[in-house]
């Protein structure tokens, strides 16, 4: 009877009733009072399933769009006193100069320029003496030279000359690049023609190769390949630069944007300092498919070519062929054997591209007798090339989360307020009274324990006494 007494007690004890008739968690008080359960707590109990329903969905729906990792992109202006005006690489489109060609150049380039034998029986036996060919020299040496090319230069109304531009080797053989360098570029401080590059250059198309048989390098246009990029990425012109044609003034307004993107798992992005290439401190597009063509050239060819990064050996003129395939290849299959993501922070330069015919009738005779130069020439060979920010500031494009932990968080304790008026004081409520309903349980086994122990012990003893007594009793008698 003593033990059915203590269950008793130790289960009204328990915190259950308390809580539940004093919880903060709005309904749960109106459906556990004392008495027959009737209509009234029927009602509140619904109510309070129904609201804790809505809750567990609304909070599921948070949880997802979370889960999803949206982003939104931002679009601001902001204004600068200076801007670090960018890097300008340019490429005269005709890669050898004819004049510049030996018979040994002619020999081996063969495949690359579609040139002819110079005699109508071929070349003799004794030709196949020539040297191996260097193709750097060859690139260097027969290239166009910058200090036949540039007339004129002009940077922010202070002269510039072929000192300031850096040789740079692209698909289209020997380009300058000016503004290269990070540590010493140029700045703008103000904007509008006038404020930025201006360069007449003579593209010297009596230099031209004719063209006797097409191959997959030759080039039917006349004029330079420009591509405004930042001093960070190397140029990747043969596939980002633009055209100007020669006779024409060509006016380039540049707008720098920059863009921020957002890592893994809001959106796809590589850190700029991830990995490093050859020459350059932060990753870039540019520079990544430079290399995965590099390693694509080396791995059919055994060789690189000499815009490629590298120390292997240069591809030799006899496997111009090879490497057209393999480019041809990777360039089908970019997607899958070079992925190349876009870096995290970018820099890239919006331009509008607009151009006037030069020379006027007035002009053509003094720059005919300045340059010692037929007019004709000057039509056919001469152009402008102006450069400059259309104002003092940029573009800023930035991918942001759309829904964090915090947005999580407050939307999740919005509802939970909303539909069962519970805050985190009442998941601590709740924290609490599981931790007391742990410890009644363990206190009431250890005291069941007890009790039965106790309760065995005292009837052995009230036996034994009982037996004795009788005994006693029993000689009496």
């Amino acid at each position: 009877v003593a033990t059915h007494a203590s269950e008793e007690e130790i289960i009204t004890m328990l915190p259950s009733h308390e809580l539940l008739s004093s919880c903060s968690l709005h309904g749960i008080n109106h459906i556990f009072v004392s008495g027959r359960l009737g209509i009234r707590q029927t009602l509140w109990a619904l109510a309070f399933l129904t609201s804790l329903a809505l809750f567990l969905y609304q909070a599921a729906k948070c949880a997802i769009s979370y889960l999803e990792h949206p982003h939104v992109t931002a679009l601001n202006e902001e204004a600068s006193p200076e801007m670090v005006f960018p890097a300008v690489t340019i490429c005269n489109i005709n890669r050898f100069r004819f004049s510049a060609l030996t018979d040994a150049d002619i020999y081996h380039l063969a495949n690359l320029t579609g040139l002819p034998p110079k005699n109508k029986d071929g070349h003799k036996p004794t030709d196949l003496m020539y040297p191996a060919p260097d193709m750097q020299d060859i690139f260097n040496r027969t290239g166009h030279q910058l200090e036949e090319m540039l007339k004129s230069c002009n940077f922010s109304g202070h002269n510039c000359s072929v000192e300031d531009f850096s040789v740079v080797y692209t698909r289209y053989g020997k380009c300058y690049t000016f503004n290269g360098n990070k540590t010493t570029s140029r700045k703008s401080k103000q904007g509008g023609m006038g404020n930025g590059l201006e360069i007449m250059l003579d593209i010297q198309q009596d230099e031209y190769l004719p063209i006797w048989r097409e191959t997959n390098e030759t080039s039917l246009e006349a004029g330079i390949r420009v591509q405004i990029h930042s001093q960070d990425e190397p140029p990747y012109i043969h596939q980002l630069g633009f055209g100007v044609s020669p006779g024409f003034q060509t006016f380039v307004s540049c707008q720098e944007q920059r863009l921020t993107y957002l890592p893994q798992p809001w959106g796809n992005c590589r850190s700029t300092s991830k990995e490093k290439f050859p020459g350059y401190d932060t990753y870039s597009i540019s520079a990544c498919r430079l290399l995965c063509e590099t390693n694509e050239v080396l791995r059919v060819c055994s060789c690189r070519m000499v815009h490629m990064p590298g120390t292997a050996a240069i591809c030799p003129p006899s496997k111009i062929n090879c490497v057209d395939r393999a480019l041809a290849q990777l360039q089908k299959n970019s997607g899958d054997t070079c992925p190349c993501e876009t870096p995290c922070n970018l820099t890239r330069y919006g331009k509008e591209l607009s151009m006037v015919k030069i020379p006027s009738k007035g002009s053509a005779r003094y720059l005919s007798r300045k340059y010692d130069k037929s007019e004709d020439y000057i039509r056919d060979n001469f152009l402008v090339l102006d450069i400059f920010f259309e104002a003092l500031n940029y573009e800023t494009i930035e991918q942001k989360k759309a829904y964090d932990v915090a947005g999580l968080l407050g939307d999740i304790g919005g509802q939970m307020g909303l539909f069962i008026g519970a805050s985190i004081l009442t998941v601590l409520e709740i924290v609490d009274y599981i931790y007391e309903v742990c410890a009644s349980t363990h206190t009431h086994t250890h005291t069941s324990g007890q009790s039965q122990c106790g309760t065995r012990n005292s009837c052995d003893v009230i036996s034994k006494n009982v037996r004795l007594d009788y005994v006693t009793d029993y000689r009496d008698f």
